[in-house]
C-alpha cells in the first residue's frame, strides 16, 4: 500500500479541510434551491407530501446541518494545526476530538428531525453519524489513555 509521508498528509488534510470550509460556504448560498429540488423530488417521488410549511422546517433543518458541519470541520482543522505543531498528546486535543464526536451526535439528532420528511435516507445518515460519532468517542478514549501515559513517562523521567 501507498504510504504518504507524514507531513504531506497533515498538509494535504489541511488543504481538504479548507476546501470543505468553502464547499460548506458555497452550499450555504444555494441551500435554499438545493432544499426545494430536494422537497420537489420527494414530492414528485410520492415519498412524501410536503408542504410550504414543511419546507421552511427542511431548510432550516438543513441550515443546522450545515452549521454543525462547519462546527467540526473547525474543530477538525485546529485538531490539524496542533498535529502538525507536535502537540498531539494534550487535554486540548481531546477537548477537539470530543467536540467533533459531539457534533456527530447531534446531527444524528438533526437528521432524526429530517425522518419526519425524508424518513429512509434520514434515518439512515441519522444511524451513520452515532456510528461516526462512537468511532470518534473510542478515539477519544485511545488518545487519553495515551496522553495520561506519556504524562507519567515525562514526569519519571
Amino acid at each position: 500500500m501507498l504510504k504518504i509521508p507524514s507531513k504531506l498528509s497533515i498538509l494535504l488534510s489541511i488543504a481538504v479541510s479548507v476546501a470543505f470550509f468553502v464547499l460548506c460556504g458555497s452550499l450555504a448560498v444555494y441551500m435554499p434551491i438545493f432544499v426545494e429540488l430536494m422537497v420537489e423530488a420527494a414530492n414528485n417521488l410520492g415519498v412524501s407530501e410536503i408542504s410550504q410549511q414543511g419546507e421552511t422546517v427542511v431548510l432550516v433543518l438543513a441550515y443546522l446541518i450545515l452549521l454543525t458541519v462547519v462546527a467540526a470541520d473547525a474543530l477538525l482543522f485546529t485538531l490539524l494545526m496542533r498535529v502538525r505543531s507536535g502537540n498531539v498528546f494534550t487535554a486540548k486535543s481531546i477537548g477537539l476530538i470530543r467536540g467533533v464526536s459531539w457534533c456527530c451526535f447531534l446531527l444524528a439528532g438533526i437528521f432524526c428531525g429530517l425522518g419526519f420528511y425524508f424518513t429512509m435516507v434520514a434515518l439512515l445518515l441519522a444511524f451513520v453519524a452515532v456510528f461516526l460519532g462512537l468511532c470518534l468517542r473510542v478515539v477519544k478514549n485511545v488518545i487519553e489513555e495515551a496522553t495520561e501515559i506519556k504524562s507519567e513517562s515525562d514526569l519519571t523521567v
